[in-house]
């Protein structure tokens, strides 16, 4: 009687134990495919680029080998366009979250015109002007060739600006403002004190998404910069890469074709895992909000 265990009714079966199997089985293989390129790009840009040829460091580092930072570092643009994409990153994920999360907030609030508001930013997301209309907005503001020319066009996502409306109606109930306002917390008090320490998952991710665009940005870069020394990284990599496949096709002498082949494989490598540096140092610490808040602003039941 007492000795005797009910039996449990939510025992895994035999097909729920081959399920899971399978499931992990598969995740496994997913994850090498993802994760296997960016090894093979460490190790190659880690290694003589006779062995990365050669094929011989598909499973780890051959002869090691640092030329291609060192060809890297030496172009006296690189150090400028990484502080400049470190400003870029900053201040616009700055002005982005400033934005996003005020006029979120704002948004979730019931006031009259909220819903013309609301249709004019979900308008935006499907009709714009166009590149060129945009060109002489930009050039009439006197945006052209300075530093908020990357920062001020993409102040805030109108995605991320209505992920953060419906995060705020969904989480934050108006009868929390209502107790607060009880013990005389004004709306903007209410803003800070109350919304944005409830909003950490939301934060996170909105920095998240926008620093990886801002880092990643280079579209307006071309359009707009002319000055060098206001150049991101990601279009003095882009100049290089070009600038070496150029030069590699006027050589006219094949071994001296080969060599500048070869060296430009290696900078290939170098430069892959410099401008992606930041960005998988950023994510691990991002990455428990991520998950969590991977439904933000989705429909709750």
């Amino acid at each position: 009687m007492f000795g005797k265990s009910k039996k449990n009714p939510m025992r895994d079966t035999a097909a729920d134990r081959v399920f899971y199997i399978l499931s992990a089985i598969l995740l496994a293989i997913l994850g090498f495919v993802i994760a296997y390129p960016l090894y093979f790009v460490v190790c190659a840009s880690i290694s003589d680029i006779f062995a990365v040829m050669r094929g011989e460091t598909l499973l780890g580092p051959k002869d090691f080998s640092i030329i291609g930072y060192e060809r890297v570092f030496s172009n006296p643009n690189i150090l400028n366009s990484y502080r400049n994409t470190i400003i870029y990153t900053i201040l616009g994920t700055a002005i982005n979250i400033a934005l996003t999360m005020s006029a979120g907030y704002a948004l979730s609030l019931k006031f009259p015109g909220r819903r013309i508001f609301s249709f004019l930013i979900t308008f935006t997301m499907f009709f714009g002007g166009g590149m060129i209309p945009t060109y002489f907005i930009i050039k009439n503001l006197g945006l052209i060739d300075t530093i908020w020319v990357m920062i001020l066009p993409s102040a805030c996502s109108a995605y991320n600006l209505i992920i953060a409306r419906t995060f705020m109606q969904s989480n934050i109930p108006n009868e929390l403002y209502e107790a607060a306002e009880i013990d005389g917390c004004s709306r903007l008090k209410f803003f800070f004190s109350i919304v944005l320490p409830l909003s950490t998952v939301l934060l996170a991710v909105m920095v998240l998404f926008y620093a990886v665009g801002h880092w990643n940005a280079y579209f307006n870069a071309i359009l707009y910069l002319s000055k060098r020394e206001l150049y991101p990284l990601q279009l003095i990599v882009r100049e290089i890469l070009v600038l070496s496949r150029v030069t590699n096709e006027e050589m006219k002498d094949p071994e001296s074709q080969q060599v500048i082949a070869q060296l430009a494989e290696q900078i290939k490598y170098s430069l892959i895992i410099v401008v992606s540096l930041p960005v998988l140092v950023l994510y691990p610490f991002l990455q428990k909000y991520f998950v969590r808040g991977i439904m933000v602003g989705s429909i709750k039941g």
